[in-house]
């Protein structure tokens, strides 16, 4: 009789299938859900990815993002102008950083296997998969807020219920009771297959536009219709102010390093590499702009309302059920607006966090893990973490958005560098898969010291300044350069790389201009590829040559 472990340990496994249908053996790089998205499961068109990146911003935290900064001295105005520059210049290298999983439909972890080696992407994938977890429980406890919201208006006596979390938490023992409800939730719709999310996607923009606008009209209204706070100037002026502008344009673009770093596992999904193009650089930028306007106007008439600035939206619904105003009509409001909050903030999670994480987890084990299976590690993870200590107050959550920034721009200008200037666009898909030392991606025994060399040097300038975000006393210089540590981290990484490679050039990398990347690609395991399917009538067959990647209908053009 087999022992019962091997059971176990068979059923960990992960099972992948060939393009007959048949089981292939999978290695500690490859299973079916890190490989490149087949034909089938491309189903995001240009609309979805409009709505998608319009909805990216459809987050409680967002509307509080940006009002942080007139908690900090900056006029509503100022502060909307800091956050829309700093995502325009986020959609820009969302574009830029995500075309190779628009073109070749594999995550973020494989592409990191191109610049730092089979071995050596473990660590960025490691890095990036700890920020989604931390981003994800933050999510998670927005949205536990944003539940106990809807049941405070329902049931008036949660709360009443003794609070034992101490001052440091965002949370009350009531809201952890509300945590884990909202937990089980989020871990209900991870069930759901990614390619089959486009409707909720949709849904969510209007959902959660619904609840903004809604609550934006009540407010204003509650604050006299032209509250003075709209119209008040900065509390600061000159190199002060100018510094702190220069930190909110960049904690505007830092704010997105998941973002950034996550582009290639969403645009794995779709119909063609063109159709993510305008959702990142149009929609992202203006649905920032969008939400900074509502939650920099809902902060300003709470001055109006309450006398004192409440910068968290949430906080601000509860107050409006305090007391004398706990009424019908507030009460029945205040339900609906957080219960688009809610769902809105579960979808946040799920294609900000869930997803992005679910490919760095499957990619550190591949063996036993599957993207799904690495969607549940993360809510399990994120639970564990206490992600309600970081939100605690506006000065804890602007420290957690720009401690991490240093380490994702290195890796992003590594990234981006290695694809445009060394690649030119061409990648040896199954070379990704593999960690044979003859393959092309080996470089010294699995790691690319070019990739990690540059990593270093962009880190070490911010080193400091990230030490004083953590605590460590810092001179007044060394704080400020740290505002413009992400673009610094991201040209310095970028201009070692490719420095690197031109004095240490990679192996099978031509000093060409010519453009190599694909129009299309197939992988050799997608089932579709199958001579007489349809779908191959459609789409071209990538045709390795010596020359880099042709498609079958460029030869033809040639000809």
């Amino acid at each position: 009789m087999r022992p019962i472990w091997e059971g176990i340990h068979e059923r960990l496994l992960v099972k992948s299938v060939d393009q007959n249908g048949d089981v292939r053996p999978v290695g500690v790089l490859d299973n079916d859900s890190i490989r490149p998205t087949p034909a089938r499961d491309r189903k995001w068109t240009r609309l979805t990815y409009m709505f998608f990146w319009f909805s990216a911003t459809a987050n409680v935290s967002n509307l509080y993002a940006s009002s942080t900064g007139v908690s900090m001295g900056l006029t509503m105005w100022e502060a909307i102008a800091c956050s829309f520059a700093g995502q325009f210049l986020a959609g820009c290298l969302m574009a830029l950083n995500g075309r190779a999983g628009a073109v070749y439909r594999i995550p973020f972890p494989v592409l990191c296997r191109s610049s730092f080696g089979p071995w050596g992407a473990f660590w960025p994938t490691f890095n990036r998969a700890a920020m989604s977890i931390v981003w994800n429980g933050v999510n998670v406890t927005q949205g536990a807020q944003c539940l106990y919201v809807f049941l405070h208006a329902i049931f008036p006596s949660i709360a009443r219920i003794p609070d034992k979390m101490g001052p440091k938490s965002a949370l009350t023992s009531a809201q952890m009771i509300c945590f884990l409800v909202y937990w089980l939730v989020n871990c209900a719709f991870l069930v759901v297959p990614v390619p089959k999310m486009k409707k909720l996607i949709y849904i969510k923009v209007v959902v959660y536009y619904g609840g903004a606008f809604a609550m934006l009209a009540w407010v204003v209204r509650l604050a006299g219709g032209n509250p003075p706070a709209l119209h008040e100037s900065s509390e600061i002026h000159g190199r002060a102010k100018s510094w702190l502008i220069c930190k909110f344009l960049f904690l505007g673009l830092a704010s997105c390093g998941t973002f950034i770093s996550n582009a290639a596992d969403l645009q794995r999904y779709a119909r063609k590499p063109s159709d993510v193009i305008l959702g990142q650089i149009i929609s992202f930028p203006l649905s920032g702009l969008l939400v900074a306007v509502i939650g920099n106007v809902i902060a300003g008439c709470s001055r109006s309302i309450f006398g004192e600035l409440i910068w968290n939206p949430l906080t601000f619904l509860d107050k409006l059920m305090e007391g004398e105003r706990y009424t019908p009509g507030n009460r029945a409001a205040c339900a609906f607006i957080s219960l688009a909050y809610v769902y809105s903030t579960v979808f946040s999670a799920i294609f900000e966090n869930s997803i992005p994480a679910g490919n760095d987890i499957a990619a550190l084990l591949p063996r036993y893990i599957t993207v799904k299976r690495g969607f549940f590690i993360c809510a399990i993870l994120s639970y564990a973490i206490c992600p309600w200590y970081l939100l605690a107050t506006a000065s804890v959550f602007i420290t957690f958005l720009s401690s991490y920034q240093i380490f994702l721009s290195a890796i992003a200008g590594v990234l981006i560098c290695d694809y445009y200037l060394v690649r030119r666009g061409w990648l040896d898909i199954p070379s990704l898969y593999t960690a044979r030392s003859d393959g092309v991606y080996y470089f010294f025994h699995g790691f690319n010291l070019r990739g990690f060399g540059a990593y270093i040097v962009a880190v070490a300038p911010n080193f400091y300044g990230f030490l004083n975000q953590m605590g460590v006393k810092a001179p007044l210089g060394i704080q400020r350069f740290y505002f413009v540590a992400y673009p610094v981290g991201l040209l310095i990484a970028f201009g070692m790389y490719y420095l690197g490679c031109l004095v240490w050039p990679p192996a099978e990398t031509e000093r060409t201009r010519k453009w190599k990347e694909p129009k299309e690609y197939w992988d050799e395991f997608d089932p579709d590829r199958v001579d007489g399917v349809e779908a191959v009538t459609v789409l071209p067959v990538v045709i390795k040559g010596e020359h880099g990647d042709k498609t079958a209908l460029d030869i033809s053009s040639e000809v």
